[in-house]
């Protein structure tokens, strides 16, 4: 098992990004919250991760904090979450508002997150509403200045690179719809039309 990499960070293009160690390129998939932590591309970097085996791959899946690679883990164990709904999850929320998203069952809140539907909401408050209580109480993993919120057009490209667009064409999407005042969830809900048109 791969549990931490650190190295200098080569490619950052979400939701991958390449970390050389020692030579070495692993390829990393981490949700929006890592890379609004990251350096600058040739800066030094420190993922705490997680190695999911598949038989046709092996996916490694990064995060700045080990507390949020135990939330992903956490998200894991619910039955129909995967990998890449866990980090849909994690992009749409900060660590705290997922926490409190569980503990005051506030379902309206979860389903905002792309790809998340209301039973899948209803089994994550079940299933992990008193399993995770240990994350938050944990004190040295606070969260980071720079865990505020992006801006509406960042926050809908990496929902839509979350459920799993490729990040240019999440990019185009977004911006051909992409107006002046409307929030994160109006751009997602736009940019999903523009795309099932293209694919019709």
């Amino acid at each position: 098992m791969i549990g931490r990499l650190c190295g200098t960070l080569l490619h950052c293009e979400p939701p991958l990004l390449v970390v050389d160690v020692g030579g070495v390129g692993y390829e990393v998939e981490a949700p929006m919250s890592t890379f609004h932590d990251l350096p600058s591309t040739g800066g030094k970097v420190t993922l705490y991760t997680h190695l999911v085996v598949r038989e046709d791959a092996h996916l490694l899946y990064g995060f700045s904090r080990d507390r949020q690679r135990r939330l992903f883990r956490s998200l894991l164990k619910v039955n129909g979450v995967g990998p890449r709904v866990a980090l849909a999850i994690l992009s749409g929320l900060s660590d705290e508002e997922l926490l409190r998203c569980l503990a005051h069952e506030d379902i309206a809140r979860l389903t905002r997150v792309p790809g998340i539907g209301r039973k899948t909401a209803e089994r994550l408050i079940v299933e992990l509403r008193d399993k995770v209580e240990g994350v938050l109480e944990t004190g040295t993993d606070a969260v980071h200045p720079s865990m505020a919120p992006s801006d509406p057009v960042t926050e809908a490209v990496s929902a839509l690179i979350a459920l799993g667009y490729r990040p240019q064409e999440a990019n185009r999407a977004v911006n051909s719809v992409s107006e002046e005042g409307l929030g994160s969830e109006e751009l997602i809900r736009r940019a999903l039309k523009d795309l099932a048109g293209l694919h019709t």
